[in-house]
């Protein structure tokens, strides 16, 4: 089966005890295992694909816990970098009565943003793999750099290239995500991810449709939009087609997107296993359709449970939706 590389931040995420207006009794912060990269290896490697997690983390504590708890659920970590140059990440994350969360992240300065090119593991790219980034590996211009140059290398290499737009303004200096630099990065990808609340900003005053025809013709195959539980759109040159997720009632949405690109990454990974990384891939409407309901499942299953890594479904879990 063909593996899947992710690229960014692992972080730890600091869940409030206090949901929506039930603000009763003492605020406690509980940790999990997070950030968007290190969701999504984990979510692949549950759902039984070869996955593998690339990125830096603190030599502390919670740098300790994050290796293990990636380890603990099957992830390769031998791309792991520790240093004692800055701490782990971490998101105190606050969540309102429908699940939807707020993050206050304590990033710069952190471990992740250090990683650089020569951290890479020798032959890193020398097989076919799936490829995945997020855009929290722009914020500041070193680890924006590395970023750009793994995504070109990574394609270059003959490997499909995954971006989940998966911004987080409240991370860049500005208070706002840099459109340009982010822009770059979802140009890189073969399968683009964003919800339609990040196409809304990132298009300006373009039109949507001429929006994704622009990423389209930038090299981008399949772009999929979310939005939230409202269907998903799945966009190619050749289809322009609606998916309806699983109704369920969200506890904590923190880990939906990560398990949505998970599921649609591991039905890419089996897929690929007879056929490789080239054809007509992005052009099997009914693959992507299936692909994009098994993703849809994957998010439903994780929004139904509090925390990341431990709400990611297994083989298993989704046989139950």
């Amino acid at each position: 089966m063909t593996p899947v590389i992710a690229f960014g931040e692992a972080l730890v995420d600091m869940l409030s005890s206090h949901l929506g207006d039930n603000t009763e009794g003492p605020e406690t912060f509980t940790p999990y295992a997070g950030g968007a990269p290190a969701n999504v290896a984990v979510a692949c490697a549950r759902l039984g694909v070869p996955s593998r997690f690339l990125g830096m983390l603190g030599d502390d504590h919670f740098g300790d816990f994050l290796a293990s708890e990636l380890a603990t659920h099957g992830v390769d970590t031998s791309g792991v970098v520790r240093t004692r140059e800055a701490r782990t990440a971490l998101a105190f994350v606050s969540r309102d009565a429908d699940g939807e969360r707020t993050f206050d992240f304590y990033r710069p300065p952190a471990a992740d943003l250090l990683y650089r090119l020569e951290h890479l593991p020798a032959g890193v790219f020398a097989e076919p793999a799936i490829v995945h980034f997020c855009t929290n590996s722009l914020t500041e211009p070193e680890i924006a750099d590395t970023t750009l140059a793994m995504a070109e290398m990574a394609r270059r290499a003959g490997c499909l290239v995954s971006v989940d737009a998966n911004l987080r303004h409240n991370l860049w200096a500005s208070g706002a995500a840099d459109i340009p630099l982010v822009t770059r990065l979802l140009d890189a990808a073969d399968l683009l991810k964003l919800s339609a609340e990040e196409l809304d900003y990132l298009r300006a005053d373009h039109p949507r449709d001429a929006w994704l025809a622009e990423r389209l013709a930038a090299g981008v195959k399949v772009a999929v939009i979310t939005d939230g539980p409202n269907s998903v759109r799945l966009y190619t040159a050749h289809l322009d087609d609606r998916v309806t997720p699983p109704r369920i009632k969200a506890v904590d949405t923190t880990a939906g997107g990560d398990a949505f690109i998970g599921g649609l990454l591991a039905e890419l990974a089996g897929h690929f296993e007879e056929l490789g990384i080239v054809g007509d891939w992005h052009q099997d409407s009914a693959f992507l359709h299936r692909a994009v309901d098994t993703a849809c499942r994957c998010g439903a299953h994780a929004v139904a449970r509090p925390g990341a890594y431990v709400a990611l479904p297994t083989q298993d879990d989704l046989s139950s939706l």
